[in-house]
């Protein structure tokens, strides 16, 4: 029988806010007992639609609190409050290997929360909701600013948070995938840090000349920040993933005209030739390219490439010289690098050199390569298209469990939050110890 006449009355609170901010979904109007599923759908911009579902059963009020009620069954299983966003999937029938990335960060990421009558696994598009609610999921909150960087050779963007500042400030890498992302440093940006989203693989300079980019460019990107009138010239950190950690670590070790407040390496190693350019980084990477190994699926795992850790100093950085602290984020089930051994390899280097007490590291079970802001899908596996010439479109194995790794996400984003608050702001004592809920 329908259930519209009962006027099932569906509410997501609150219904726009930013993608790292919790929401309720509640269910009422209904009898009790009565079977339904919550099902989230989101189109990409790339024109690819995921979704997520889960089955509940109304209690004596004839009431679902998502947040309280445990899934019987779906996508994902249990309590889980954000569960509608951080299992979203593609749907069936979609191509393999999609990753969602939020490409426009001036539109939300808008997402359907719908209800349906019995348990159902498929065919959401074909049946009729009894109820719907869309929902927006910002990047950006009110007031922040994006700001094109026309300065010199940058292919750049600069996030300001609300207000008239002065914010510190903070350079943000991505890994070796190139392209100017944004979305991170815009959330940054509304937590109250002037972040600015750097392309440095695949930067306009380098389509123009053909050469990559050198320490210079770097130490531009991190001026532009320390001479802006909004930005604290004396309180910048650097945050690095995946190969965004190899420019971090050598910009915060060796360089003399960048002085970082903290820095934050996530996925990443310090294997790399000391005092050579990120080209010759590249290439002492694809130079153990043999190691590389196919999983069954046909699936690229990299890890090996920097293993066994080299004992040779001159081809890692040398984490005793560094002066400011440092975060490391690290998945143990990573299968694209080694981040996990790495992590513990700086961590014995900085021990032994005296300087540990500036480090804190945030290492997960059961987590994989792309340790994401909260609430963001996640990927084991994805297509990647690599930067070198000519470019390589290949199935990258990541690593991680669903669960597990979308837990990660959620902890090491406030955790990396208290971190920069407490370093660029001042006021607490560095290095600062955390417990891995």
């Amino acid at each position: 029988m329908s259930m519209k006449p009962l006027c099932v009355k569906l509410s997501v609170q609150p219904s726009r806010g930013l993608v790292d901010e919790k929401f309720t979904v509640l269910v009422q109007n209904l009898l009790p007992g009565f079977q339904l599923t919550v099902h989230a759908l989101h189109q990409c911009e790339d024109g690819h639609s995921w979704e997520a579902f889960a089955h509940y059963t109304t209690d004596a009020t004839g009431t679902v609190n998502v947040s309280q009620d445990p899934s019987l069954d779906g996508t994902y299983s249990g309590v889980e409050p954000m569960g509608l966003l951080w299992s979203l999937r593609p749907v069936p029938g979609s191509k393999s290997g999609l990753r969602m990335r939020k490409m426009n960060v001036l539109t939300p990421m808008v997402v359907t929360i719908s209800v349906y009558q019995g348990h159902q696994m498929e065919g959401f598009l074909d049946r009729v909701s009894l109820a719907s609610v869309v929902v927006e999921r910002w990047y950006m909150a009110p007031g922040v600013r994006r700001v094109p960087i026309t300065d010199g050779k940058l292919t750049a963007t600069l996030f300001l948070p609300s207000g008239a500042g002065p914010f510190p400030g903070l350079l943000d890498l991505w890994g070796g995938g190139g392209k100017l992302v944004e979305y991170r440093a815009a959330l940054l940006a509304s937590h109250g840090i002037a972040s600015m989203a750097l392309d440095y693989l695949t930067p306009q300079i380098t389509k123009e000349t053909g050469k990559m980019v050198d320490n210079d460019y770097f130490e531009t990107a991190y001026r532009v920040l320390e001479q802006h009138p909004q930005i604290l010239g004396s309180r910048i950190a650097m945050l690095g993933l995946s190969f965004g950690t190899s420019v971090t670590l050598r910009m915060a070790v060796y360089s003399q005209d960048v002085k970082l407040s903290c820095a934050v390496c996530i996925s990443g190693s310090h294997v790399q030739p000391i005092g050579g350019s990120v080209e010759q980084i590249l290439a002492y990477f694809n130079g153990n390219a043999d190691k590389t190994r196919f999983d069954e699926n046909n699936q690229v795992i990299w890890r090996d490439l920097l293993l066994p850790i080299p004992t040779d100093p001159s081809l890692k950085v040398d984490m005793g010289r560094l002066q400011c602290p440092l975060l490391l984020v690290v998945g143990e089930d990573d299968q694209n690098w080694p981040a996990h051994e790495c992590a513990m390899d700086m961590k014995e280097m900085m021990e032994r050199a005296g300087n540990s007490h500036l480090l804190t590291v945030l290492s997960y079970k059961n987590a994989g390569h792309l340790i994401e802001p909260p609430f963001m899908p996640f990927a084991r596996a994805s297509t990647f298209k690599t930067v070198t010439n000519p470019p390589t479109k290949v199935m990258a194995l990541w690593g991680g469990e669903l669960v597990a790794h979308s837990r990660a996400q959620e902890d090491a984003w406030r955790k990396m939050l208290v971190f920069l608050r407490e370093n660029l702001y001042g006021g607490m004592k560095h290095g600062a110890s955390f417990s891995n809920l």
